[in-house]
């Protein structure tokens, strides 16, 4: 007796199988129960240690030769060393990112025509489409966002630090829109999301600040208090996200050692962050991205040059990082993203 299963929402006598361990699979849908024994058995069947998603690591700084301008991607829900992607519109680093579950944004820092957007679309490869521009010509900036607004926040023009925040339609194309201001003018932050509140911490104001401030993604103004860091940290924390939790990564405090510390937020909530674990190494500049479970780190800088490190935590645990893989090129000041980060998966 023959049968049809639903796979990718379409239904087929002919099933579509898994491509390894879960990464962009178009066999979600009805499956028989043997199916789904066996694919459970060989790893390959959806649950919380394999979750989809693809990241997506944008431009850098290499410190054996620059700004560089390659995208590469991961497949969050395995282990593994990072596949090139394509490349951006030109070199760039100390730019941020966001993404929808199709869409990957890249928000240009150094460089590479300051001030302008970029795109790509995530499930495929291939070179970085221009999408419009910044309110201004700013690096070192913020960005995160929900399934459709893309939110850019902070940053510095020449020796200015800024305040402002502007947002895009991630599913159209444009120059960006006012959304409102930071508390203060300051640049090196970090931002992270769920669907409904955007986070930002740590930078530099005067000094490095220990100041987190969220923002209602869906509405435009100005942020409102949150809480404090465990201590004031610059020179770009990573920051990834589930729904539910945030999480801030490394970074720098006004002197001293870079640090390798995590700690985490409540998103829904506010107040101060709860310690949880330790990167495999002290980082600054590094970028982070993350779906419903994991987050892993994307690089950075260990005090002499920069890396390519990838390691991943269980974002509802706590504990210290685990090795995942290796970027192609070193690269530190990043962008990361992916097409199931906290602002998109509920």
């Amino acid at each position: 007796m023959s049968y049809k299963q639903m796979t990718g929402n379409i239904i087929s006598a002919t099933k579509v199988e898994p491509d390894g361990v879960i990464t962009n699979s178009a066999a979600s849908g009805v499956w028989n129960l043997q199916d789904a024994y066996d694919y459970t058995r060989g790893g390959n069947w959806p649950n919380a240690a394999n979750a989809p998603g693809r990241g997506i690591i944008f431009g850098g700084y290499d410190t054996s030769v620059g700004e560089i301008n390659s995208i590469e991607f991961i497949s969050i829900g395995s282990t593994g060393n990072a596949l090139d992607f394509g490349d951006l519109a030109g070199t760039s680093s100390h730019g941020s990112a966001c993404a929808s579950s199709t869409r990957g944004i890249f928000y240009n820092g150094e460089y590479a025509n300051a001030g302008g957007i970029q795109y790509v679309t995530i499930a495929s490869t291939g070179n970085a489409t221009d999408f419009g521009d910044m309110n201004q010509n700013v690096k070192e900036h913020a960005g995160f966002s929900n399934a459709s607004r893309g939110v850019r926040a902070g940053g510095r023009v020449s020796s200015s630090r800024q305040e402002h925040i502007d947002y895009i339609t991630i599913a159209s194309v444009g120059n960006a829109t006012n959304f409102g201001d930071l508390s203060a003018a300051r640049q090196d932050l970090s931002g992270l999301a769920s669907t409904t509140r955007g986070v930002v911490g740590g930078g530099i104001a005067s000094s490095s600040v220990d100041i987190i401030e969220y923002v209602t993604i869906a509405n435009t103004g100005n942020t409102t208090d949150f809480g404090n860091l465990s201590a004031a940290r610059k020179e770009t924390p990573g920051t990834a996200s589930s729904n539910t939790r945030g999480l801030f990564m490394g970074g720098a405090p006004n002197s001293g050692t870079i640090l390798n510390i995590i700690e985490y937020i409540t998103i829904a909530n506010t107040g101060n962050t709860t310690d949880f674990g330790d990167l495999t190494g002290v980082t600054s500049y590094l970028a982070a991205t993350s779906n419903t479970t994991r987050a892993v780190r994307t690089g950075g800088y260990n005090g002499s040059a920069s890396v390519n490190i990838l390691d991943f935590v269980v974002i509802a645990t706590t504990g210290n990082a685990s090795d995942f893989g290796d970027l192609i090129t070193i690269r530190y000041g990043s962008g990361s993203t992916s097409d199931a980060h906290g602002g998109i998966a509920a």
